[in-house]
């Protein structure tokens, strides 16, 4: 995979989403239009925390390569180097997929 060349800014995070699920359970085809934005994704890039008030630099809670979940509407769609990722904060993360 090739390095991603972005640089996300205090407590915003980079991820990839994963694709969206093309058949249902009991095997329907979904066209684009019925698919479902999905709402777990690959970290790419990290922050470097938000700054607090006492000038320090807070610690993020997810890093590259981790498998996150965020919320549905959350974040900031764009294309960088060819692929579609989200730039999201680090609030808009609702949790880590423990593997």
């Amino acid at each position: 995979m090739k390095a991603l060349n972005l640089k996300p800014l205090d407590d915003r995070v980079v991820v990839e989403p994963m694709e969206a699920e093309e058949m249902t359970a009991g095997g329907i085809v979904l066209p684009d239009s019925a698919q479902e934005k999905p709402q777990r994704g690959t970290v790419l890039a990290v922050g470097p925390g938000k700054l607090l008030d006492s000038g320090q630099r807070g610690k993020l809670s997810v890093a590259v390569g981790d498998e996150v979940i965020y919320g549905k509407y959350s974040g900031s769609e764009i294309e960088i180097d060819g692929r579609e990722v989200k730039i999201v904060r680090e609030s808009d993360i609702l949790a880590k997929v423990v593997k």
